[in-house]
């Protein structure tokens, strides 16, 4: 059974999974999951809803790469976001369910 935890905010997530060893920042490095998607696994999505503002929405993946290199993405729902970068971890997401 895979054991899942709930953070109440996208900073607490996001501390929590650097104490885990997620320490890389794939939103800096989001050419590498582009160009090779399938060298990459997600191991924790966490997802933040806004009560009121749909820009509060967020998405916090922790990603483990085939080298074992692992960090987080955070996928935010606004027009700056890197929509093919969140595409390809929707992507990954649904098929290593």
């Amino acid at each position: 059974m895979t054991r899942m935890y709930h953070y109440a905010t996208v900073s607490k997530a996001l501390d929590q999974l650097n104490e885990k060893g997620f320490t890389c920042d794939f939103n800096l490095n989001s050419d590498a999951i582009k160009k090779n998607p399938e060298k990459f696994e997600i191991v924790h999505v966490y997802r933040y809803e806004g009560e009121s503002d749909p820009g509060d929405e967020a998405v916090v993946y922790g990603i483990k790469s085939s080298s074992g290199k692992k960090g987080v993405y955070v996928s935010g729902f606004s027009a700056d976001s890197d929509a093919e970068a969140s595409q390809i971890l929707l992507e990954l997401s649904i098929k290593g369910r």
